[in-house]
């Protein structure tokens, strides 16, 4: 097992590249398999989630070219050679999901796919996906594949356009529709869809792959059938999540780094936010320089929401940033129900944060009266403490590293796998801007205790 060794109490200075989208690149890999025609994407960030969803792809049929150096990789799906996605990618993420959307078109075979993986954050329910597709004319039955849950889905009659009014404006959900519909007869439209930043890149690489779809008011997308496809080059956008992370970490240790490639334009909320506790950034032509311009300021409401309201990622770093602000402060999650798990650790190491199973925000929202804690009260400002740390998931996990940074002692920060899923070479960026921090072997012995 790998670990984290961190000795905080220094602060973060320089200059740090932001990698590819995470949640843009490994949907448009499984996008490229409605096609066999050949797609270059650049930008894309060397992360063990690009590298998952690249050997599951692998199991379809695709053949991949990845040049990690470079950033690049190429791929083309001749044929579908197989439409069952092995078990074992059952919990390694969320992306076998989406194949159901891409596959429907292109195969009359049962599409076989795990039930769906990622952070364990809260309840990931697929009833939009199913509702979407079966609205287009697919069947999907869950299944048991001997002890294991598994979706069956397949349209022997072919895909039809339709009308698709989603509940709550799901990012996979409208993905998968969106895939769905580039090969079915017609028109489609996807009623409150996602338009996260992610989503509209999808859309732009979809339109240079031979879909013709576009975006309307009131989160409408319509989508007709796609007769031909062509090649494709795409650069990935900047990981918003991931600039974002590393503004909050140079603010948080009193430093300043320019984070190169970071978007103003998928940002807008978090910085309003930022400028709200005084934080302080500075827009550049080729990125946004983020710095600590005097005491941070509490007294924020925050509630996270589907963009563009402020993304669900920011929300745990943002909660460290605001142990460091004075007075109290209010955030309310209404994404995922169990994103607070981190908190009880947080407090061993020294924040003074209560959770509440209230709505503590301007609206009501869907886990309002299900006794889940959604809301918290945060106060600073508060001095942490190194500790012990095992890393539950990935978002929760990076806001133990800024923790970490924060504190003069030593902490060890194990599972790091979580993290290796979003973030490209954490470790030498964050010792390129000063920090103290490697990444080391644990032997069986301390492991254990760890453990204990």
């Amino acid at each position: 097992m790998e670990a984290f060794k961190i000795i905080g109490g220094q602060p973060l200075k320089g200059e740090v590249k932001a990698a590819g989208a995470k949640n843009a690149i490994t949907k448009m890999l499984v996008a490229s398999l409605l096609s066999d025609k050949r797609c270059i994407f650049s930008n894309v960030p060397d992360i063990s989630e690009v590298e998952t969803t690249v050997n599951l792809c692998k199991e379809i049929g695709m053949e991949v070219a990845w040049d990690r150096e470079a950033g690049t990789i190429e791929v083309v799906t001749k044929e579908i050679k197989s439409s069952y996605i092995p078990m074992h990618f059952s919990g390694a993420n969320r992306i076998p999901i989406l194949t159901m959307g891409a596959l429907l078109g292109r195969t009359r075979e049962n599409i076989i796919v795990p039930t769906v993986g990622g952070c364990k954050i809260g309840k990931r329910p697929v009833d939009f996906h199913i509702m979407a597709l079966e609205a287009l004319g697919a069947t999907v039955e869950d299944r048991m594949i001997k002890k294991d849950r598994a979706y069956f889905a397949h349209a022997p009659d072919g895909l039809k356009g339709t009308r698709i009014k989603l509940p709550y404006p799901s990012v996979m959900a409208t993905e998968n529709a969106i895939l769905a519909a580039c090969r079915a007869k017609g028109k489609t439209v996807i009623e409150n869809g996602a338009m996260e930043p992610e989503v509209i890149d999808l859309i732009l690489f979809l339109q240079k792959l031979g879909a013709v779809i576009h975006v309307d008011v009131n989160r409408k997308i319509y989508i007709e059938e796609a007769k031909h496809f062509y090649e494709v080059e795409h650069s990935v956008i900047t990981d918003r999540i991931e600039a974002a992370s590393f503004g909050m970490a140079a603010i948080s240790t009193k430093g300043r780094v320019f984070v190169k490639g970071a978007k103003q334009e998928h940002m807008i909320t978090f910085l309003n936010k930022l400028r709200r506790i005084n934080g302080g950034f500075s827009v550049k032509s080729d990125g946004i320089e983020f710095y600590h311009q005097g005491p941070l300021k509490g007294g924020l409401h925050l509630e996270t929401d589907v963009h563009p309201g402020f993304l669900t990622d920011w929300q745990q770093p943002f909660v460290i940033l605001l142990t460091q602000a004075s007075g109290s402060s209010v955030v309310h999650e209404t994404v995922y129900e169990n994103r607070f798990g981190y908190i009880k650790t947080l407090k061993e190491m020294g924040a003074d944060v209560e959770l509440f199973t209230q709505c503590l925000g301007g609206r009501p929202c869907r886990f309002g009266a299900q006794n889940y804690e959604h809301s918290l009260i945060v106060k600073g400002p508060t001095p942490f403490v190194g500790k012990e740390i095992e890393v539950p998931d990935l978002r929760a996990g990076f806001a133990y590293v800024m923790a970490a940074l924060l504190a003069p002692e030593p902490s060890t920060l194990t599972g790091l796998r979580y993290l290796d899923r979003g973030y490209e070479n954490l470790e030498t960026k964050l010792q390129s801007l000063g920090a103290n921090i490697e990444r080391v072997g644990i032997p069986a012995t301390e492991e254990a205790l760890i453990s204990v």
